[in-house]
This record gives structure tokens, sequence and C-alpha cells, in this order.
């Protein structure tokens, strides 16, 4: 056995120090708490110590990010327990209709005797077009491209004689009737041939 000197009894701390002592521990953990912990760890700052420190801003952003990956877990949880959506329906097919103008194509003819003159016409609006072609078996003559619309008996386009052909594109200057007529000034009876194709919406024989 060893032998331990025990400190005599004076020199033992006496209860009132102990409280003493333990009451300044327990201050100082308060005051470290209150300044320190709750401002660095939450962002809480009652005494405004810890803002001066630097330590309620730290606190601060503990705490954002905290809140932050919180959300972010409720979110992936929700998304994980949300259904599936239902596929969409196929979207129906919606054709437009065409805003073109319908096109059409005729062939036509017209027999002329000697001294004897007919025309063709197309019904047109204004700055509609048609591709025209003519022949002529057996002669040539005399032709006149113009038009018509009431209050307007004649608008020229062009004239041409002892011709045995023609073709280009006939453009309406206005609504109305827009073509051909055709003189024979031989002494033998011709046929004229016409051909036409684009936008016009009647095809008359006026003799």
């Amino acid at each position: 056995m060893y032998n331990v000197d025990m400190p005599p009894p004076s020199e033992l701390p006496s209860s009132r120090a102990l409280l003493r002592s333990t009451l300044i521990a327990a201050a100082t953990a308060i005051v470290l708490l209150v300044t320190v912990v709750l401002p660095a760890e939450y962002g809480v700052d009652p005494t405004g110590v810890g803002r001066v420190l630097g330590l309620t801003e730290m606190g601060e952003i503990k705490m954002a990010l905290a809140e932050e990956a919180a959300a972010a877990e409720a979110a992936e949880t929700a998304a994980a327990l949300a259904p599936a959506p239902a596929p969409a329906p196929p979207a129906e097919a919606v054709i437009a209709e065409s805003s073109a103008p319908a096109l059409r194509s005729d062939e036509a003819s017209v027999t002329l005797a000697p001294g004897e003159g007919k025309e063709i016409k197309l019904a047109m609006r204004e700055g509609a077009s048609v591709d025209f072609q003519w022949l002529v078996d057996g002669g040539v003559v005399n032709s006149d491209t113009h038009a018509d619309r009431p209050g307007l008996s004649y608008h020229g386009y062009m004239k041409g004689t002892a011709q045995a052909s023609d073709e280009g594109v006939l453009v309406a200057a206005f609504d109305g009737m827009h073509g051909w007529f055709w003189r024979n000034r031989g002494a033998s009876p011709v046929t004229v041939n016409l051909r036409t194709s684009g936008d016009y919406q009647e095809l008359r024989h006026v003799n």
C-alpha cells in the first residue's frame, strides 16, 4: 500500500466556493451558448455579438443550406411517389385548305369560212393568268386579243395579222371576259385550235 498524503481540511474548497465555481461555469456556458453557438449554428443572435463576430452570417448560411437540402429531398420524394403522366392523345392532323387558285385546262377549236370571224373568251378575275397556245390548220388568220366587262365593251391587249400561231401568258387587267378573236381573210376555210391552262372559271365560245 502506498501512503497518500491527504490535504488538510483547510486547503479543501468550501461548499460556497464549489457553488460559486459551478455558477461561474454555468454562466460561462450560457454566455457562450447565446453569443457563439446560437449565432454560429442557427443564425439566432439575441445579443448582436454574433453578428459583430461574423458568426450570425455563418449560422444563417448553414440554416439556408439545410432548408434547401430538405426542400430538394422533399421534391425528390414527391416526384418518386407521383403517378406517371398519362400519354398524351395523338394530335389530330389538321388539313389546311389550299389558298392556291383552282387551275383548269381546256382545248377548243373554231372553224372559219373565208371572211368569217369567231372568238373564244375566258371568265377571269383581275390579276389571274392563263398560259395559251393556238395553231391555225389550213392557213393564217388575223387575231385580236382583248377583254370586256359590264360598262366596258373593249380593252385591247394585242393584235396580229396573217398569223399561223401564237402563244404566251394572258394576265387579266380586271374581272371580266378575256380572250381571242380570229378572222379568216383567206380564200379557204381554216381551223384554229386553242389550248389554255391557268386560273379561269369558264371557257366560252362567243360566236
